[in-house]
């Protein structure tokens, strides 16, 4: 009872973030300066690199720094750890630039955790529930829904698993169904140490991926698992991760939207 009450509490204290825009401009999430605005925390070591958590802090792991003249975001990758918004967001177009450094620790893994709700640690010792719009490279743009996320997609099956396809069956996705991964409809990611951009759109439970210029997932009836049902999840923090490897992040920026536009879906 107590979870479902937290889980009704986030939903009722929804940030509308309306009051920081004018109409629909973009709203930076990063400030260009600082991370002042974002919450941060450490979680798991990365196996194999235990060590590496041993001086591993909140302070070193998430830093501004400066390259080639511009302010960047650096997370270090050394231990498995959560950059998360203090405000809670709905119906966006968040946009994200980023590109991996040359720091490799496990392997260059992180994602882009929208929906997130709950406390740090719990999804794998580390973040906030939530879903997962991957970053990790070779599945960039894949789906993973962690603890007891779930939604509808229209997939193609293979031997690895199940495809997105627009045109394909619609299936149900979530520790109780057909496992927590999507991959992505077509591989759009650049090469390593370029900047890729990352369009997230959200409204009601449909959500959709958009890697540098090409649709590559569309997410339905997202949710929260809960007593077998599906309980509406259209809402929530939105997280970064280190995970593995340095990644640099140019910029992340949202805006509120009402309609997902025709030619993304």
């Amino acid at each position: 009872m107590k979870k479902n009450l937290a889980f009704l509490f986030i939903a009722a204290t929804l940030f509308v973030f309306n009051s920081c825009q004018t109409g629909n401009s973009w709203h930076p999430l990063f400030n260009g300066e600082n991370l002042d605005n974002w919450d941060k925390y450490i979680g798991s070591p990365l196996k194999g690199a235990e060590d590496l958590a041993k001086t591993a802090t909140p302070e070193n792991v998430f830093t501004v720094v400066e390259k080639d003249g511009k302010k960047l975001i650096r997370i270090s990758g050394v231990v498995n750890g959560s950059l998360a918004t203090r405000d809670t967001f709905a119906n966006y177009h968040l946009q994200l630039v980023f590109k991996w450094g040359n720091a490799v620790y496990s392997r260059q893994n992180s994602g882009l955790l929208y929906h997130s709700f709950g406390e740090f640690g719990t999804a794998l010792d580390t973040w906030m529930e939530c879903i997962e719009c991957q970053l990790m490279h070779e599945k960039l743009g894949d789906t993973y829904l962690m603890n007891d996320t779930y939604c509808e997609t229209a997939v193609n099956k293979t031997d690895d698993g199940f495809i997105f396809n627009k045109n394909g069956e619609i299936k149900k996705f979530g520790k109780a169904h057909n496992g927590q991964s999507i991959q992505k409809a077509v591989d759009a990611e650049n090469n390593l140490g370029e900047w890729n951009t990352v369009d997230l759109y959200t409204v009601g439970q449909t959500t959709v991926y958009i890697i540098n210029g090409k649709t590559v997932m569309v997410n339905n009836k997202t949710s929260k698992w809960e007593n077998g049902k599906a309980v509406p999840l259209t809402s929530g923090k939105i997280q970064l991760q280190s995970e593995g490897a340095e990644l640099f992040i140019k910029s992340i920026k949202i805006k509120n939207i009402d309609k997902i536009p025709d030619e993304v879906l």
